[in-house]
């Protein structure tokens, strides 16, 4: 998986006993390097995650063609990346399986949680019972059997009334909601572009670490709640006296200079022209 992710990626796996090995990010994007990909596969990998980050699809046709020469499965992150598509089908849908969150950052929101989507039939019976707490009471339910019984491990993982109430309110306004995030990222994408860096976030990449912390001070002192996002796991304490440590340029790259800009159902056109402009602003004061 990517070192250039949040922590959830990595702690589902962490806490089943897996050995995670991290990929770097590619040079034009923080989603996994397919060039450096191979070489990381032994006899031990079971398995490929990818990270569509900010709603941007991996290259999906050549990652599940190096899946399948090396008959291994492919899950994938699609936290942030709903109602997102790459060559028409959504992102969670290619893989094995997938992976949304519902999480408050997220463009549909329940406050916590997510879905697993299950796109090869051979998981659909356990993913079942995993959800309700190790149990067959879903089978039970139907009338398949007469009484249910626990038969593997599971947690409890279904929502609340009131939390899949919050979920379905956000759901059936999905088109309006995705409808005035991209109007704010095109008015960033429009203003920022002369700048020549690089619906889910709109980022930039800076030139160094320290131009981006000039940028988030600048922009915070103008009243703009702008912040960095991941710090690459291979960094992370926990990772470092567990596995063995290696370079991962592009992710230590993304963790020193990428900037995230507000974008959020509530912030209106005008708030997003002046947040354009005032990142146009610190380039043209020659701040950078």
């Amino acid at each position: 998986m990517p070192s250039y992710t949040f922590v959830s990626t990595a702690n589902a796996f962490a806490l089943r006993g897996a050995n995670i090995i991290f990929a770097d990010s590619a040079a034009n994007s923080p989603n996994i390097d397919l060039e450096k990909l191979e070489a990381l596969i032994t006899d031990r990998t079971i398995a490929i995650v990818v990270v569509h980050y900010a709603g941007f699809s991996c290259d999906m046709d050549r990652l599940m063609a190096i899946a399948s020469l090396h008959d291994l499965y492919v899950i994938e992150d699609a936290a942030q990346a709903i109602e997102s598509t790459y060559k028409g089908r959504p992102l969670g849908s290619i893989g094995h399986l997938g992976c949304f969150s519902f999480h408050e950052t997220k463009n549909v929101i329940s406050g916590e949680g997510g879905a697993l989507l299950i796109n090869d039939s051979a998981f659909l019976d356990r993913a079942e019972i995993i959800w309700e707490k190790g149990t067959n009471r879903s089978a039970f339910a139907r009338g398949e059997i007469d009484k249910y019984n626990w038969i593997d491990l599971g947690s409890s993982f279904l929502p609340s009334e009131i939390t899949a109430a919050f979920l379905l309110a956000q759901l059936e306004k999905i088109e309006e909601i995705q409808a005035r995030r991209h109007a704010i990222w095109d008015i960033y994408h429009k203003t920022l572009r002369p700048l020549e860096r690089n619906a889910h976030i709109f980022y930039l990449v800076c030139r160094s670490e320290k131009e981006r912390n000039k940028l988030l001070d600048y922009l915070n002192s103008n009243g703009i709640n702008a912040i960095f996002h991941f710090i690459a796991l291979h960094r992370s304490p926990y990772y470092l006296v567990r596995y063995k440590g290696y370079e991962l340029h592009q992710c230590d790259r993304y963790t020193s200079t990428l900037v995230r800009l507000p974008i959020y159902f509530e912030l209106s056109v005008k708030d997003a022209h002046y947040i354009a402009r005032t990142i146009t602003n610190f380039y043209d004061e020659g701040m950078g």
